[in-house]
C-alpha cells in the first residue's frame, strides 16, 4: 500500500524543510478508536527518529512509501 500526498509534502520533524518521501502511519489506542489512523511524512533522514518516538509509546503501526498525487 502507498500513501497519496501533495507533489510538496514537507517532513514532520521538529523544524525540517526536507521533501517527504514516507507516510508514516499511527495510532494512539487511548484516543484513536476503530480503523481512525493519523499519518506523519518524513524524508530519508528522519524516518527512523519518528518512527522510534512512536513505537516507543507503543503508537506505530507502519510505514509506506509515498506517491505524489496528481
Amino acid at each position: 500500500m502507498t500513501a497519496s500526498v501533495p507533489n510538496l509534502a514537507i517532513c514532520s520533524a521538529k523544524g525540517c524543510r526536507q521533501p517527504a518521501e514516507t507516510a508514516i502511519i499511527w495510532r494512539n489506542p487511548t484516543l484513536h478508536f476503530g480503523g481512525r489512523v493519523k499519518t506523519w511524512v518524513a524524508c530519508p533522514e528522519h524516518v527512523a527518529h519518528l518512527s522510534d518516538f512512536l513505537a516507543r509509546r507503543d503508537f506505530f503501526l507502519r510505514t509506506e512509501p509515498l506517491i505524489p498525487s496528481s
